[in-house]
């Protein structure tokens, strides 16, 4: 145990050291200028771009310190050159640093292999950009810290990767929706009269010490969530491969629209579809794991709340006009849960109900129908129930339990990959 403290402490405390720049850690490769800096020069016919982007949008503006040919105050010889020193200003305020590092000298600064560097900037999400000066110390610190994690045992060199995956594609929807939706409504020309690039860094420089602090409560929040969920598991198997209700909501004719809707229409539509559907599904307390246009993809750890959701968005969406026809298949049983999405037969089969469901209608497969009715959530049988309800009427037997749900079984079907099912149409009790 004590070894095991002595590891973890040595991955926590790179993060109280003072960092160690590329000069300190011996890394002076061809170009170092007289005073010791290296100079990264980026391959004939690479630009000096940002390692984030791969379509060249900063070219022109690798120099934090004032090496993109224009000086500090956009001075320039003309806008281009001006927008070009916004958007180093706007870099170095984001990122609270200037770019000091090719990605060689980044990778001696952390003290890993550039191998090993390179697999964590793909996993992340970031272009290869040869090896240009476009790095600061908080690149070194993040390569620094994951690499920590491996050598104390605290994770493997995969399950690193997969952290920094899953960190860079959340994080990279997340920014470019902020980015698409929420600072360009903000960012509209003022009466002031000053340009939306004029209004850009004084918005960036207020939003971002707040976005930021409300992006860690989120992940707290969410990340407190999971565990109590995986704490829960019976068993170390349950905690991967999970019984889970698993259900997909979908609109019916969405192609037919898409031919029909101006593209600003079919957006709004969209944006107010996967909305809706998300609140319903947080709100009943369900799981939103993805969203795909015409498409929403949920679960459930109990088919009672599944059952709930999937009627509430045909419920909620049937009295929006602006709304097409929705359809929703549910199946319960094992889901293998990985990186956030889910996995198996069982969303398989999901698909599949949603895929033959009627118009506003929720179909369920035979597994999901059996554990509505070990809950008490709806009868085994309907006739047994309703002879059960006749004795209690005549007081010659006692009430049933208070059912929330129907279920009429449906004919069975051969279902493509998954042979014959027999679905069940899902309804509340009236």
């Amino acid at each position: 145990m004590g070894e095991q403290r002595d590891r973890k402490g040595r991955a926590q405390g790179t993060d109280r050291e003072r960092p160690v720049t590329a000069d300190e850690s011996g890394a002076t490769p061809r170009g170092a200028d007289a005073g010791g800096e290296a100079v990264g020069e980026a391959p004939a016919g690479e630009p000096a771009g940002d390692p984030a982007r791969s379509d060249g949008a900063t070219e022109g503006a690798t120099g934090g310190s004032g090496e993109s040919g224009s000086d500090e105050n956009g001075d320039g010889d003309g806008p281009e050159n001006g927008e070009n020193n916004i958007a180093v200003k706007l870099e170095q305020l984001i990122l609270g640093a200037e770019r000091r590092y090719t990605p060689f000298q980044a990778a001696r600064s952390a003290g890993v292999s550039m191998d090993l560097a390179a697999r964590f900037w793909r996993a992340m999400g970031f272009a290869d950009i040869g090896q240009v000066k476009a790095l600061t110390e908080a690149d070194v610190l993040a390569l620094r810290r994951l690499a920590g994690l491996v050598e104390a045992g605290l994770l493997s060199e995969a399950m690193a990767v997969q952290v920094a995956r899953s960190t860079g594609q959340t994080t990279a929807r997340l920014a470019d929706w902020q980015i698409d939706s929420f600072l360009e409504g903000l960012t509209e020309p003022q009466d002031s009269g000053l340009t939306r690039t004029e209004i850009t860094y004084p918005l960036v420089e207020l939003l971002l010490p707040e976005l930021e602090e409300f992006l860690v409560y989120v992940w707290r929040r969410q990340l407190a969530a999971a565990t109590g969920r995986v704490v829960q598991a019976q068993d170390d198997a349950e905690m991967v491969n999970r019984r889970l209700a698993v259900g997909f909501a979908d609109l019916v004719g969405f192609t037919r629209l898409t031919r029909r809707l101006e593209e600003e229409e079919l957006g709004e539509l969209v944006e107010a579809f996967e909305t809706t559907a998300a609140d319903l599904v947080a709100a009943h307390g369900g799981r939103l794991i993805k969203t795909l246009g015409d498409e929403v993809l949920f679960a459930a750890d109990d088919a009672g709340i599944a059952a709930e959701i999937g009627l509430r968005l045909i419920e909620t969406m049937g009295h929006d006009e602006t709304m097409p026809e929705l359809r929703v298949g549910i199946a319960f049983g094992t889901v293998t849960t990985r990186m956030g999405d889910v996995f198996g037969t069982t969303v398989n089969l999901a698909s599949r109900l949603t895929s033959i469901a009627p118009k506003d209608t929720v179909l369920v497969d035979e597994a999901f129908a059996e554990e509505l009715g070990r809950t008490g959530d709806a009868p085994v049988s309907e006739a047994d129930a309703a002879a059960a309800e006749k004795a209690a009427q005549e007081g010659t037997g006692s009430p049933p339990p208070p059912y929330r749900f129907a279920l009429q079984p449906m004919w069975q079907r051969p279902v493509r990959g998954l042979g014959v099912v027999e679905p069940w149409m899902l309804t509340r009790r009236g």
